[in-house]
């Protein structure tokens, strides 16, 4: 794997992320920001931001297979949640569980979390951008 995830000594050492994400690959990979559609474009989880989450998350694994990668590939991420608050970490955390659980890989990255007031279209609640390092 072309990607050492740490959390160095002399920061916090949370749980849900990682501070550092050290690439050793050939391949820099940056995928746009994926939103909660489905292949044929259709919307899912209207409404269900663990949902839309787990949605984005899937879309980042299908993209990178697509180029011969995986989700283990992915050297940081960006998520952008519509309205964020504090209460709504678990419903986040749900939805990379379960999409973890579907790809069967840890999806603990170093990511940062960002409160916007709207996305693209009116009804996404979370937009995930990946940047991944293939060999």
């Amino acid at each position: 794997m072309a990607i050492t995830l740490v959390n160095p000594d002399g920061l916090p050492k949370p749980d849900v992320y990682r501070q550092l994400s050290i690439a050793t690959g050939s391949r820099l990979v940056f995928l746009a920001g994926q939103v909660a559609r489905d292949a044929e474009g259709r919307k899912v989880g209207e409404g269900d931001l663990a949902t839309q989450v787990e949605q984005c998350y899937l879309n980042i694994g299908t993209a990178l297979a697509e180029i011969g990668g995986s989700f283990g590939d992915v050297a940081k991420l960006t998520i952008y949640v519509v309205d964020w608050s504090p209460d709504k970490m678990p419903l986040l955390g749900e939805g990379v569980a379960r999409a973890g659980a579907k790809l069967g890989v840890d999806l603990v990255k170093p990511i940062t979390l960002l409160g916007v007031s709207a996305l693209g279209e009116p009804d996404l609640l979370v937009e995930v951008e990946a940047t991944a390092v293939l060999d």
